[in-house]
């Protein structure tokens, strides 16, 4: 039985002489019918496109910044956060004031335990959601999404 197996051999459907040869692979045409022409098969790596010939992933302008959307976000967010909501106090004038407690012993960081790091992590937070939001809804709106 061993001897069987030692020659070589070929596997019906697997493997032909042709496949082997030199010759060039054809293109395979894609077609559909939703489509009235037929389209070629092309990878999508080698196109040469608007980029001078380099292969990106991403639009140039990906980020598509607009200095409303910065401007509406800050005066959006200061806005709100200027409430006196905490103990009469507003968010914004609570991070100010642990700003200018911490800037008075300056060479010396803020310990662990300072209420600054709340007000900070708290602000920029709202500040960023409410940035990001802006950027949606107002990039949205320009490109008719809704």
């Amino acid at each position: 039985m061993a001897a069987t197996f030692a020659g070589p051999s070929t596997v019906v459907g697997l493997c032909s002489t042709t496949s082997l040869s030199s010759t060039p692979a054809k293109k395979t045409g894609l077609s559909s019918g939703f489509l009235k022409s037929r389209v070629t098969a092309r990878n999508p790596l080698r196109l040469a496109g608007a980029s001078g010939g380099k292969f990106t992933c991403f639009e140039r302008d990906w980020l598509r910044r607009d200095f409303n959307v910065i401007g509406f976000g800050l005066i959006g967010w200061i806005a709100p956060s200027s409430i006196p909501a905490i103990n009469g106090k507003s968010l914004t004038g609570l991070f100010f004031e642990s700003i200018g407690t911490e800037l008075s012993h300056f060479p010396t960081p803020p310990p662990l335990t300072s209420q600054f790091w709340l007000w900070l992590v708290l602000w920029h937070l709202g500040l960023f959601v409410t940035l990001t939001f802006g950027q949606i809804g107002f990039k949205g709106r320009t490109e008719d999404y809704f």
